[in-house]
């Protein structure tokens, strides 16, 4: 079982890494290309959708059928409601904290407010996402783990990863054009990311010593991650539609049709 937990941790390190590597984008460039960004947060969400099915809910219900109780559908359905609303709530308690900031403006603390918002923003949605990267590998058993099965949480963490590189980019650009430097902006702009391997270390912990609550942490990721594809990274990515209208679509299609692709044919 600790060999489960330390892949858990191996992949969201990997998934930390990635954040950094956007992070470092402030090092070389004062500004991402916005193409690339675009196709890469498309291709992130589709992913994460595709993800969210075949391999956090459907082994949600299908663990859940296994054990008698609680209903398949119900388990499932509570389960991911409770993934968004975490989600949801968590946005909530952000804007409600920039409002208080935003309540400052002209005042010398504005800019500094503004930046801590952002990165606190950013922080927040890396706590579900970790979540989700260790479920998915605490979902595996000695046992019974498959390629397939592991390659389902690999491609899961890949997903995340793929997404955290803007946000490392998002969180370090700022930063810059507010005069600090390109070294403290870069270690600002990572340390975003660095709860994602001790949430994905508590979800692999969860589900590998308390079994019982498997179904409703798969599909509590899977709640978790849809909302924040659907909510955040599809409207980031369609920014610039009108001048690139198929980038960001054709990176959310191919995203999909990859995990699918990997999910249905190895599994």
């Amino acid at each position: 079982m600790n060999t489960i937990v330390l892949m858990a941790l191996v992949a969201t390190l990997g998934t930390w890494f990635v954040t950094a590597l956007g992070a470092a984008t402030v090092v070389f460039f004062k500004s991402p290309n916005p193409k690339a960004l675009n196709l890469m947060l498309g291709f992130a969400s589709g992913v994460m959708i595709a993800a969210s099915f075949w391999s956090l809910l459907q082994p949600a219900i299908e663990r859940a059928e296994a054990s008698e109780g609680i209903p398949a559908y119900l388990v499932a359905t509570a389960g991911f409601l409770s993934g968004a609303w975490f989600m949801w709530g968590s946005d909530k308690v952000v804007s409600f904290t920039r409002k208080r900031a935003d309540s400052t403006q002209g005042m010398p603390n504005e800019r500094k407010n503004r930046i801590i918002m952002l990165i606190l923003s950013i922080t927040l949605h890396n706590i579900p996402e970790g979540l989700a990267v260790g479920v998915a590998f605490g979902a595996l058993r000695p046992e019974s783990c498959t390629v397939e099965a592991l390659m389902g949480a690999i491609t899961i963490a890949i997903g995340i990863g793929l997404q955290n590189f803007p946000e490392g980019a998002a969180v370090s650009i700022p930063l810059r054009r507010e005069g600090y430097s390109r070294k403290r902006s870069f270690l600002m702009g990572q340390a975003s990311g660095m709860v994602e391997p001790i949430a994905g270390v508590i979800g692999a912990l969860l589900v590998v010593y308390v079994e019982a609550i498997l179904p409703y942490a798969l599909s509590f990721a899977a709640g978790a991650m849809i909302l924040v594809a659907v909510h955040e990274l599809i409207p980031e990515c369609q920014r610039n539609q009108k001048a690139q209208p198929y980038t960001a679509t054709m990176g959310i299609v191919l995203g999909f049709a990859i995990m699918m692709l990997l999910d249905v044919m190895l599994g």
